[in-house]
């Protein structure tokens, strides 16, 4: 079987290039598979993941300005190239099945060429971020965008969503839910006995970090002998603007930044609790890696990937933007060590639910079965 993958690049850290390492990885281990890698941005980088060297990488320098939007008029000139390097690399390459990773410029054209290959396009994030301009959306201009990406997204043989509260945004019949594959599975767990509190992720508005630096000045006032450790990279001006909130509330010696990381495994191993305070989610990777390393969770319930991975037994769901509620809850885990065990023992035994075997296969079948049906006079 010959695969392709289609996304921007594979040198920044995220979770859309982690998952595809491993998928990526995973169908390069068989013999009889060939897997390619097509990048528009790769810039010579090396990955930052680790993937099989049986991977066959290919950039097509397209370069997008990623400081624009990409149909900014400087962006859409670049456009035909992409079109056409695409179509070359796909007809040179005869594959079986190509998957549209990243939600870059290549979403809304690839189901218009090369049309006897099937095409699957993965989303990532949360559609829930659409229900509000879709209902009133600001211009002629964006109600014609949503009509467009409804009409591309039924173009596709199958479209990939994270959770099953995301089929419901789709208009389309061909959507099918693949959950992640959980990225690692340590052999030991977390000890649960440093006074550490772990979160990571980009660093961005959605990822709520403002929100939770409001909450940890709450969760300081009753108890203050722990630190809580976040760990990603973002927007500098951004990243500075929270740790000047972090200094003005005099939290900087227990509410640190930490940059990003190559080994937050490690790091989670080395933490007791694990906190999210997102505004949205579709399924967030993080919080299975939490569980592998036997970490308990608290985490708002935001729309819609936390409540997909968590119950009562391995964390707390709170509801979104309850900031004192969140803050309650936390204490009430940091000052309850048995809790946390058992927690943090409930929530390993989850994780092994999202085995990369056990993911895979269901990518497998469905690669299969659009196979079978695309060979099928």
């Amino acid at each position: 079987m010959k695969i392709i993958f289609i996304i921007d690049q594979v040198y920044l850290h995220g979770g859309i290039e982690r998952v595809l390492s491993i998928k990526a990885s995973y169908f390069s281990k068989e013999s009889n598979n060939e897997v390619h890698i097509i990048t528009t941005e790769q810039k010579n980088n090396k990955p930052c993941y680790d993937f099989s060297d049986k991977i066959i990488f290919k950039d097509i320098e397209i370069n997008y300005n990623r400081n624009k939007s990409y149909f900014h008029p400087t962006n859409l000139l670049k456009l035909p190239k992409h079109i056409l390097k695409i179509r070359s690399e796909i007809n040179k390459i005869k594959p079986d099945v190509v998957v549209v990773c990243s939600h870059s410029t290549d979403t809304y054209f690839m189901p218009f060429i090369a049309k006897s290959v099937p095409k699957i396009k993965e989303f990532h994030f949360s559609k829930f971020i659409e229900v509000a301009p879709r209902a009133n959306p600001r211009n002629f201009l964006k109600k014609w965008f949503f009509k467009f990406t409804d009409y591309v997204e039924s173009k596709y043989d199958q479209l990939v969503v994270l959770n099953p509260n995301e089929i419901g945004y789709y208009k389309s019949e061909n959507t099918t839910v693949i959950p992640n594959p959980l990225t690692f599975f340590p052999d030991t767990t977390s000890n649960l006995e440093n006074k550490a509190i772990i979160s990571a992720g980009r660093i961005a508005h959605v990822k709520g970090y403002d929100i939770l630096i409001d909450i940890w000045e709450l969760v300081c006032k009753l108890k203050n002998d722990w630190q809580i450790h976040i760990y990603g990279d973002g927007d500098s001006n951004y990243v500075n603007h929270l740790k000047r909130k972090v200094k003005e509330k005099g939290l900087q010696k227990s509410f640190i930044f930490k940059g990003a990381t190559s080994d937050i495994k490690g790091k989670m191993l080395e933490s007791s609790i694990y906190v999210m305070s997102s505004r949205n989610e579709c399924f967030p990777l993080v919080l299975l890696e939490a569980q592998a390393c036997g970490l308990p969770i608290v985490s708002f319930d935001c729309p819609h990937g936390p409540k997909s991975i968590l119950n009562p037994d391995n964390g707390v769901l709170v509801p979104l933007n309850d900031n004192a509620f969140f803050a309650e809850k936390l204490v009430e885990l940091m000052k309850n060590n048995e809790q946390i065990q058992r927690m943090g023992d409930s929530a390993r035994k989850n994780a092994q639910n999202y085995s990369v075997d056990k993911v895979m296969k269901l990518w497998e079948d469905m690669f299969i079965d659009l196979i079978n049906k695309n060979s099928t006079p």
